[in-house]
């Protein structure tokens, strides 16, 4: 007879071998939501041929400078002025094969070096500039107050900031992720949603986020009510022979913590609550990663995710989402997982037959069609999801007038009448992403939500979210 070790026999009469921390046992696994059948419809039209055509056509305006909008002597179809012009009968060519379902603007501003702004040195006289975009107005007349917007940058650059007449094919950087844009309104034009979609391609990115933030500014003027950007910029999945760490079942998502607009007070609050990690701008990057299980396989040849990484972006560098951060949006920035710096910012170089020097320049022949299709397929998910799911709950709080175990937390529901249920979430305070769910039934009337759990609120983080009778899920709120 072969004798169980001791610990072992201790465990098969002891009830400390099952026990479970209280945050396991009150609600379920998160799992990924099931696709809607809709939408997944609408992805399928998002074609590497399309955003083939889109970057090369972008390539052949020569320069996209934003300096170049105040040139003269550039030749025909050359310059950001015909490249800006393209992109807008793009947007309105989608508006008229969906029956007129964009409104298309031209938010043009001239960009006075002499105003004291931070990109005065990357703008030596008065420049005009001009971001394209187009809206899709949702359907519910309450909820359409609520936006979600998708941008990239269309002006490029090469070595020299400042030289408005050299080639600056800019196929990457950011063509891409104005493909992005254009594939996004391309694709969901056809459908309709309770909420508003954004389609962008801003100018100035280069010349130091002179178009985001003149946007940013604009939809805070104006009251849009933005709970989500997508910055795409660097997604053309860089194809440099020989770069065997380059990853292309993947994107990054970067995204700020600690809000820009953070006050003091606020600052305070959130490393009392421990939220370091629970801004809105994190909260979506989580989003888009959830949307990105639902959408796309986890393995296999064909698999694709979100990569979050916590933090504003990467070393050294800067995007349009911090524009829309700096005026108190949730913004992000999707970008490619390896970079290679010999093709961004660069003068075009093409050294000859059987040198060992790198090839230099921005250049088309550097750009995975298939993997920006990908990048907008994912973008195209989330917009759609967003704005087919009831807005958020509003003022998540957590009572904690009283030393207790358990935890009450208390919201209101959102505007509309389209709320199925509540998901109620946590993780573990360490964890990266939300863990566990618990299912919440609204109640009758027009008062706060109120649900107890007996879980300890000193050991998890929770985050409350609406869900429609579709399965679409809002972002998170936490408390």
């Amino acid at each position: 007879m072969r004798l169980l070790p001791i610990a072992l026999l201790w465990c098969t009469v002891s009830a400390a071998c099952f026990a479970q921390p209280d945050y396991r046992l009150q609600g379920a696994p998160l799992r990924a939501a099931k696709p809607d059948p809709a939408i997944a419809r609408a992805l399928t039209t998002i074609q590497p041929v399309h955003i083939q055509e889109t970057i090369k056509t972008l390539v052949g305006f020569g320069t996209r400078s934003t300096l170049s909008s105040m040139e003269t002597d550039l030749p025909p179809g050359q310059g950001i002025n015909a490249a800006a012009d393209w992109i807008e009968s793009q947007f309105k060519e989608i508006s008229r094969q969906c029956g007129g379902c964009l409104e298309v603007r031209r938010d043009t501003f001239m960009a006075d070096p002499n105003s004291g702004g931070r990109w005065a040195g990357r703008i030596p006289r008065p420049t005009r500039i001009s971001n394209i975009y187009a809206i899709l107005h949702g359907t519910d007349p309450e909820e359409s107050k609520r936006m979600v917007l998708v941008t990239g940058h269309y002006d490029s650059r090469n070595t020299d900031i400042l030289d408005d007449h050299g080639a600056a094919p800019g196929a990457n950087d950011d063509a891409s992720g104005v493909a992005v844009s254009l594939e996004c309104a391309r694709a969901l034009s056809k459908l309709k949603f309770p909420g508003t979609i954004v389609f962008v391609a801003v100018a100035g990115e280069e010349q130091g986020l002179v178009g985001s933030a003149h946007l940013a500014k604009l939809a805070r003027d104006e009251g849009w009510q933005l709970v989500a950007v997508l910055n795409n910029d660097i997604v053309g999945g860089n194809t440099t022979p020989g770069d065997k760490l380059q990853l292309k079942d993947r994107v990054r998502v970067f995204s700020e913590g600690i809000p820009t607009t953070a006050t003091p007070e606020e600052i305070r609050r959130i490393r009392a609550l421990g939220k370091e990690n629970d801004s809105a701008s994190r909260e979506l990057a989580r989003t888009i990663d959830e949307v990105g299980q639902s959408y796309f396989p986890q393995a296999g040849p064909t698999a694709f995710s979100a990569f979050p990484v916590s933090r504003p972006d990467r070393y050294l560098r800067g995007g349009d989402h911090s524009s829309f951060n700096a005026e108190g949006f949730a913004a992000v920035r999707l970008t490619e997982w390896r970079e290679d710096y010999n093709h961004q910012h660069q003068n075009v170089v093409i050294p000859l037959p059987g040198s060992d020097k790198p090839i230099l320049g921005d250049l088309i022949r550097f750009v995975d069609f298939n993997y920006v299709a990908k990048v907008a397929r994912l973008n195209a998910a989330t917009l759609a999801t967003l704005a087919a799911a009831p807005g958020a709950p509003e003022k998540v709080a957590i009572d904690a007038r009283r030393l207790e175990d358990g935890t009450t937390l208390t919201w209101k529901p959102p505007a509309g009448e389209r709320v199925a249920h509540y998901e109620v979430l946590w993780r573990e305070t360490a964890a990266p992403e939300w863990q566990y769910m618990k299912t919440v039934p609204p109640q009758a009337g027009d008062g706060p939500m109120t649900v107890t759990l007996p879980i300890s609120k000193d050991n998890v983080i929770f985050g409350v979210r609406s869900v429609d009778a579709g399965g679409h899920r809002s972002l998170v709120e936490t408390p």
